[in-house]
């Protein structure tokens, strides 16, 4: 009896594994996913993790797309860059606006009008109207500035601070400002 159940334990070990074989046989993955199991030694903090990458047919390689640059502000770019691109051509077209004329306007290293110290200064007629002087103390617009004025064909007697209460100098308020100063004189116009 026991040999008869020996043989029938080795018939069914045999079958068993008969069996197992063609199924495994016949299990296939799928030939569209494929599993790597790669250990990212470079750039993880922990390398005892592996990392899992599915990757199929049909992925498509993902491009990276730069960002635009964003533009620096006006106000930030270089002083002479700043004076002669972006606040002079406004002033002269604010001072058109209200039906005046620019005989010149231009920016110099030279001496402040009163003071006589070095400094930039912008320098500007209108016709039949006013002079006026704009000075940076360097070539920075948020650094010391005064205004001076004068009426056409006169030398300034007055200097004066300009904007020293502002912590933020823009393009916008300086044109403002200048023209404040203007009207309030009565040269451009009336209060």
């Amino acid at each position: 009896m026991e040999e008869n159940l020996d043989i029938n334990n080795e018939v069914n070990k045999e079958i068993t594994e008969k069996t197992s074989k063609s199924n495994s046989e016949e299990i296939k993955e799928p030939k569209s996913e494929v599993l790597d199991i790669k250990e990212n030694n470079s750039t993880s903090q922990d390398n005892s993790a592996p990392k899992v990458d599915i990757k199929n047919g049909n992925d498509i390689p993902v491009k990276n797309i730069p960002k635009p640059k964003k533009e620096i502000p006006i106000e930030k770019k270089p002083f002479q860059e700043f004076v002669n691109v972006h606040l002079i051509p406004s002033l002269i077209q604010e001072i058109n606006q209200r039906g005046l004329e620019i005989n010149y306007i231009n920016l110099q290293n030279t001496n402040r009008p009163i003071a006589g110290d070095k400094c930039w200064v912008i320098n500007c007629e209108i016709k039949d109207t006013c002079n006026f002087w704009l000075s940076f103390e360097k070539d920075d617009i948020s650094s010391l500035k005064s205004i001076s004025l004068s009426k056409p064909n006169q030398t300034p007697s007055i200097i004066e601070s300009f904007l020293i209460d502002e912590k933020r100098i823009t393009l916008k308020l300086i044109i403002s400002r200048v023209l404040q100063r203007l009207n309030g004189q009565k040269l451009i116009g009336v209060n």
